[in-house]
């Protein structure tokens, strides 16, 4: 039966809604595919129903291909679990928190791994129930600060997430692999070019974790890739740190006068007056940044780290080197209780009271950057207002209380695995696959017993694919001024009819069309509104985004309609017989 768009229960709109920030937000919602409900949470009309339940089908036709078997759980759960994983903690403000009427803490799940686990602990106790992969496709709710881009961000999503459950490592390699196949397919299946990147596991755990990455201008994320063929996000990428250099020999660190020198700039300025016997650079500074630490409970601390001059921090990569921890720069107020930070003269060495093996004289636990290697040479702030000190060696003046991955990654740094410079790029996240291991199977007390009959803890992976979100990336890179442009697999219809006149011949053969449409096997939407002009129509079909448009109109008299590639804007014009076989055979 065929869908008229004169029943349909959808309203275009001309204007784009004013909190739009991109393309697939402002066309889903112009096309009646969403509608907006809060910041960050959408309802769902027919057309973007349809396009949804399409991803997903191609999602289960994939993971079910090698095994995988579809369950479904509450989104509402108890505290009880997410306390036993430290998750409930871990996450911040990052989720939804509510109580019953009893006083019982619930949340709204961000993520399933504990309730899973405890289901497979539940039913199964013997390495012959193993291996297993489970899946869902549920809705998740995270408190995003700034819910933004439509289904891009949102606090509420549709996702795919599947578990694995081995009791040897060798099978979480093959079930993670499994997995990592299905979505080469899945994006394949979808047309969405995608790059395969090492990533960081945060809050998940495991050893090995990637992201898929759909490279685009309008992600969230920055991925570098070599010619080499490395990849990686660049919260997981990690510096090529020069070798030690032996520091005997080099003459004693100086401190210099360098008033109005707060900043790199003015630094660097100064120390080419002060040494004319070389330039200086920002990459000859040593600057050091004071960041502010909250813990999920609510405890702020400071710390400083160390990273050459030409160099900034990375907010993102600071989140994940001080995981779990909120980080943002220090302010006025930290400052204030710390008098020994002197604000623009900051150093881990001061004259006053230099002692090597300690790794500040602020008293401020005291990082690096892996760039500032033993033996390397600096100029960096003294600790006194308006002086530097020139010449200071790292591993001889001073020392630090470890080494973070924070800095900034630039074009041209060196990929890890030796295969050459690096180039940055922007890149939206569309499927995460992590080998857990054994994190939460501990924490949840998961075991079976093995062929010796000795009970061992089962390895798990942990496998996401954001489904709402991908609808929002396939209207992000199918579209056009006019509208959406659909690929044909998730389309809400097949083909999108228009009955263009106001000739009772013309709704004749559009009604005939469109049986014979059908009776080829397509789902088809027959725009039969009567009082509504071709223009308006035309315009609709150009919106809501139907690749395939059979247009009937003056010369239906004669038989003939006309076929519009909505992708090529091709239109080519065809008998009434001739379109339904042509369109038909792609059924």
């Amino acid at each position: 039966m065929s869908t008229r768009l004169s029943q349909l229960f959808v309203r275009t709109l001309r204007d784009d809604p004013v909190d739009a920030e991109v393309a697939s937000h402002r066309l889903l919602v112009r096309a009646g595919y969403i509608r907006r409900q809060a910041p960050g949470v959408f309802a769902w009309l027919p057309l973007g129903l349809r396009v949804r339940r399409k991803i997903e089908n191609i999602i289960r036709e994939e993971l079910e291909a090698f095994g995988a078997q579809e369950v479904h759980f509450p989104a509402l759960l108890p505290r009880e679990p997410y306390e036993q994983s430290g998750r409930w903690t871990k996450y911040g403000d990052g989720i939804f928190r509510l109580q019953d009427r009893k006083g019982a803490d619930y949340l709204l799940a961000p993520t399933h791994e504990e309730v899973f686990t405890l289901l497979v602990k539940d039913l199964y106790s013997s390495y012959k129930d193993l291996p297993l992969s489970l899946y869902q496709i549920q809705d998740k709710y995270r408190d995003e600060a700034r819910p933004r881009a439509g289904l891009l961000r949102g606090r509420e999503f549709t996702m795919k997430d599947s578990y694995s459950f081995d009791y040897t490592d060798a099978g979480l390699d093959l079930s993670y692999q499994q997995h990592r196949d299905a979505y080469e397919r899945i994006f394949t299946r979808l047309g969405l070019e995608y790059v395969i990147v090492k990533a960081d596991s945060g809050l998940m755990g495991g050893a090995r974790s990637e992201e898929f990455l759909h490279p685009t201008l309008v992600g969230e994320d920055t991925f570098v890739r070599s010619a080499g063929g490395y990849a990686a996000n660049v919260e997981a990428f990690t510096t090529v740190a020069p070798d030690a250099v032996p520091f005997d020999g080099l003459p004693a660190a100086e401190v210099h006068d360098t008033p109005d020198t707060p900043t790199i700039d003015t630094l660097v300025a100064v120390a080419n007056e002060v040494h004319t016997d070389r330039g200086y650079t920002a990459a000859d500074t040593l600057k050091n940044v004071v960041l502010a630490l909250t813990d999920p409970e609510g405890n702020r601390s400071l710390v400083v780290v160390g990273l050459p001059g030409d160099r900034g921090v990375d907010m993102k990569r600071a989140e994940v080197a001080f995981s779990p921890n909120e980080v943002e720069a220090a302010n006025e107020g930290d400052f204030a209780r710390n008098p020994g930070l002197v604000k623009g003269y900051i150093g881990p060495w001061s004259a006053a009271g230099a002692v090597l093996g300690e790794a500040s004289s602020t008293k401020i636990r005291y990082v690096l950057d892996p760039r500032v290697s033993e033996g390397t040479v600096w100029i960096t702030g003294a600790n006194e207002q308006g002086k530097h000190v020139f010449g200071l060696v790292a591993g001889r003046d001073f020392v630090s209380d470890g080494i973070v991955e924070v800095a900034e990654v630039t074009v041209g740094d060196l990929a890890p695995d030796g295969s050459g410079p690096v180039e940055l790029a922007r890149g939206m996240e569309i499927g995460h696959v992590f080998q857990l291991g054994r994190f939460f199977a501990e924490a949840l007390g998961l075991k079976v017993l093995d062929e010796n009959g000795k009970l061992v803890t089962v390895t798990m992976g942990s496998y996401g694919i954001g489904v709402t979100r991908i609808m929002a990336v396939l209207a992000e890179a199918n579209n056009d001024e006019k509208g959406l442009i659909w690929p044909d697999n998730v389309a809400p219809f097949d083909v999108h009819v228009i009955a263009a006149g106001k000739d009772e011949v013309v709704y004749e053969v559009a009604e005939s069309l469109v049986a014979g449409l059908e009776n080829a096997g397509q789902d088809v939407l027959f725009d039969d509104r009567p009082k509504v002009s071709p223009g308006v129509k035309f315009g609709d079909a150009e919106l809501l985004g139907v690749p395939t448009i059979v247009i009937v109109g003056r010369s239906a008299v004669d038989g003939i309609v006309e076929l519009w590639d909505r992708r090529t804007g091709e239109r080519e014009q065809l008998s009434v017989a001739d379109l339904i076989t042509r369109v038909g055979s792609k059924a």
